[in-house]
């Protein structure tokens, strides 16, 4: 896919992400996938596509594994689940707020956006045991991460940042 360089929105975004989705789901980018198969203990991501004003990301989740509260420093951003489900949490200006997103829905990013994003529980299997197997999405980024702020809910409960790290990918070390 190639995108033109321009004023990238939430919506763009959304869009980026669906097209990537569907590509992903295709098999287009399976020569970018672990030969292994995805790691189950730790979370895994690849670049899908970069430029200047945009990166797409492939992100895989597992259970145990928090992004922290977080924002994106100065880039909008956008994800499309394709398999599994999340749990994100965010802040809302007063509290922290849930949202289950399971494949197929998609959440955009506006600048100032505050939240962590888990692995969650998506199906249970017949004997009963929920299934763990990671969950899937594509994030794009516009314009790409430099920067990414952490924070913590004061006991009066309001957002403290506690740091901000330097960064071009949508992890940290």
């Amino acid at each position: 896919m190639i995108l033109a360089p321009t004023r990238l929105r939430p919506a763009d975004l959304l869009h980026v992400t669906d097209r990537f989705a569907d590509d992903v789901l295709g098999g287009d980018y399976d020569h970018l996938l672990p030969a292994a198969g995805l790691p189950t203990a730790e979370r895994w991501f690849t670049r899908l596509h970069g430029t200047d004003e945009l990166d797409v990301w492939l992100i895989s989740w597992v259970p145990h594994r928090s992004t922290e509260l977080h924002d994106h420093g100065g880039s909008l951003g956008a994800l499309t689940v394709i398999s599994g489900a999340l749990t994100e949490t965010r802040w809302d200006g007063e509290a922290l707020r849930d949202r289950r997103l399971v494949a197929g829905d998609q959440a955009a990013f506006p600048l100032g956006w505050v939240h962590d994003v888990v692995w969650a529980r998506d199906t249970v299997t017949g004997g009963g045991t929920p299934a763990a197997g990671p969950t899937l999405s594509v994030h794009a980024y516009s314009p790409p991460l430099t920067a990414m702020s952490y924070y913590e809910v004061t006991a009066q409960n309001t957002l403290r940042r506690n740091r901000t790290e330097l960064t071009d990918k949508p992890e940290s070390d």
